[in-house]
């Protein structure tokens, strides 16, 4: 191997810059076209700048389950508080988890932020209701006279048996071993689950107190009970395709009082339900989960009660067994809404299952309600925060000039002290500032990124890192000419030692980004999270295209022949001429004396 020329050392180093620039140029024009594509042109604003309201909540240990803080826990938590805020009519409200434990609630603003809070923060109480009546329910449902009555006993229509099925209908494979023999009349949808499971030796034997009495039924009730000729009224006008009447149907109903309520077993389709008064609440149930039946192989809900809750879910599924449908059916109300309405083959009490229609998923999120209740974990407020919109303008405004004040000061340093440096600098800054536009704008809708105030505020600090990697740069540049180098191969010799310094800058900026986002939350995650992205970009931009561009600007003459515009002035910068070697001079010899 041929052993390397002497003295062409700097300028092995030089690479094709052409193509870095290429490839930054390609990024920007992709990353751009991808924002005017999906429409999304402007970063999403923050509660903050948009105004609205924003609740943090913190989830709290619960005694006796001491690992119920986990990821599977805190998602159910997501989806029941973002059902809360979507009943309320909102649009565009975000529920997000931060960290392990918190849940991050933003209210866009038109929402009374007081109903907001009450129905974000409160943990809800889950309720066993026995079903009186239930119908299909939508603006071509038929009248409750036509198929149910508010007794509970489905009138048959011509072609239907007793029990409300079509004479000479089989009974679909999928149900028969859920309970479909309690299913109610054809016009009144069920969601074909029952609930299965079998008193032990220590359960006391349901006696004469717990069969149905005629105190309960409401057919003992007189028709002209104005209580009762009220909640027939509700029933007969309520529309549960209308999510106006889905959440405010028995909305701050007492336990003890009797309701309608909505439910829905498909997607797009509703029933509508009479309820009596609650006999068992969320929590009497002890555990529930969702798992396989080993004999069925189907997906089921297992349920297990304290010893009060199995006492009093002994009686009423004693009582239930007894009925005719939809009699015999107990409903699961979650927020004044039918999660599950299974029917009872027989008085259970500890142990019980809910089998039927499942999928992995609907036994799971079952069980966790069961278990729970409303909510998987009971939360604690940390913070309300509440901004009208034209203090959100506001601050976004104020925002905006602190900015462009600290963008004018940094460029009128550059081109006072770098002169004709200045010049790559700000085209490095230019570039940087397209590419965090874009990712904001884009993580909008990709991740439910929004540009909040303390956000903005790390946008400002980004332009002094990314600027202060300039001047890194062109101080080693700078040295290099000190000592007596030509511009390009000073370029060339100053990258190796600045790239090593803006490395382990940049590392630390993005390490205590990380780690303010982890152990913060709320606004400050705003602020953690675009200093952290801001310094990646810092990285990408001054490997892709300050340097490359420093690279083709040492090329031209403006920059190589070190005018005293260029910012590399040998003079100006003190350089020193290289030094040379001279030959040595032997001192003349006296002759010696003889």
């Amino acid at each position: 191997m041929a052993a390397p020329k002497k003295g062409r050392g700097p300028a092995v180093g030089q690479g094709r810059p052409g193509r870095a620039l290429a490839l930054i140029l390609i990024v920007m024009v992709a990353l751009a076209g991808g924002m005017f594509l999906s429409g999304h042109t402007t970063p999403r604003l923050g509660i903050d700048l948009a105004g609205g309201t924003s609740i943090t909540l913190e989830a709290q240990n619960q005694p006796g389950k001491p690992n119920a803080i986990n990821q599977t826990n805190m998602d159910t938590a997501v989806g029941i508080i973002e059902r809360r805020v979507n009943g309320l009519g909102v649009s565009e409200a975000e529920v997000q988890t931060q960290g392990n434990k918190n849940i991050i609630v933003n209210i866009p603003k038109g929402t009374n932020s007081k109903q907001a809070q009450e129905q974000v923060g409160t943990t809800a109480q889950l309720y066993f209701r026995p079903v009186l009546t239930v119908q299909a329910s939508g603006p071509e449902a038929p009248k409750p006279s036509d198929s149910a009555t508010p007794s509970g006993s489905a009138t048959p229509k011509p072609g239907e048996s007793a029990e409300g099925k079509p004479k000479g209908e089989d009974t679909p494979a999928g149900e028969e071993a859920t309970g479909s023999e309690a299913t109610p009349s054809a016009s009144a949808t069920t969601q074909g689950r029952a609930v299965t499971g079998a008193l032990t030796k220590d359960d006391p034997t349901p006696d004469a107190s717990d069969k149905p009495k005629a105190s309960d039924s409401p057919e003992a009730s007189p028709s002209a009970d104005p209580a009762t000729a009220k909640l027939q009224e509700e029933f007969t006008k309520l529309d549960c395709t209308d999510p106006k009447q889905r959440t405010d149907a028995g909305k701050n109903a007492k336990p003890t009082d009797s309701i309608v309520a909505c439910g829905s077993n498909v997607p797009g389709s509703y029933e509508k339900y009479i309820l009596g008064p609650a006999e068992v609440s969320g929590a009497d149930v002890d555990d529930a989960k969702g798992a396989i039946d080993q004999q069925s192989g189907e997906w089921i809900v297992s349920m297990e009660f304290t010893s009060a809750g199995a006492k009093k879910f002994q009686t009423i599924t004693g009582r239930l067994a007894q009925q005719q449908p939809p009699m015999n059916q107990f409903a699961i109300v979650l927020d004044g809404e039918v999660v599950s309405a299974p029917s009872v083959r027989q008085a259970l009490s500890k142990n019980a299952q809910i089998s039927g229609s499942f999928d992995q998923q609907s036994a799971e999120d079952l069980g966790n309600i069961l278990s729970y209740g409303a909510l998987p974990l009971t939360f604690e407020e940390v913070s309300v925060t509440t901004v009208t919109a034209a203090l959100g303008s506001e601050q976004l405004q104020a925002g905006l000039i602190a900015g462009a004040i600290g963008l004018a000061l940094v460029v009128i340093y550059l081109v006072v002290y770098y002169r004709g440096l200045a010049f790559i600098a700000l085209l490095s800054l230019l570039v940087s500032g397209i590419l965090t536009y874009t990712i904001m704008s884009l993580l909008g809708p990709a991740i439910g990124f929004a540009l909040n105030l303390p956000a903005v505020c790390g946008a400002i600090v980004a332009i002094g890192i990314t600027a202060d990697s300039f001047i890194v740069y062109f101080e080693r540049v700078r040295d290099e000419i000190r000592e007596g180098r030509t511009l390009r191969p000073a370029i060339e010799r100053a990258w190796p030692r600045a790239r090593r310094t803006i490395l382990v800058s940049d590392f630390v900026s993005f390490l205590a980004a990380a780690v303010l986002f982890i152990v913060t939350v709320g606004k400050v995650q705003g602020f953690a999270f675009t200093l952290g992205l801001t310094t990646l970009l810092d990285v990408v931009v001054v490997f892709l295209f300050t340097k490359p561009l420093m690279t083709l600007m040492g090329r031209t003459k403006f920059f190589s022949k070190g005018g005293p515009w260029s910012g590399l002035d040998p003079k100006r910068l003190g350089a020193q001429p290289p030094l040379r070697r001279s030959r040595r001079v032997n001192a003349p010899t006296e002759p010696k004396e003889a």
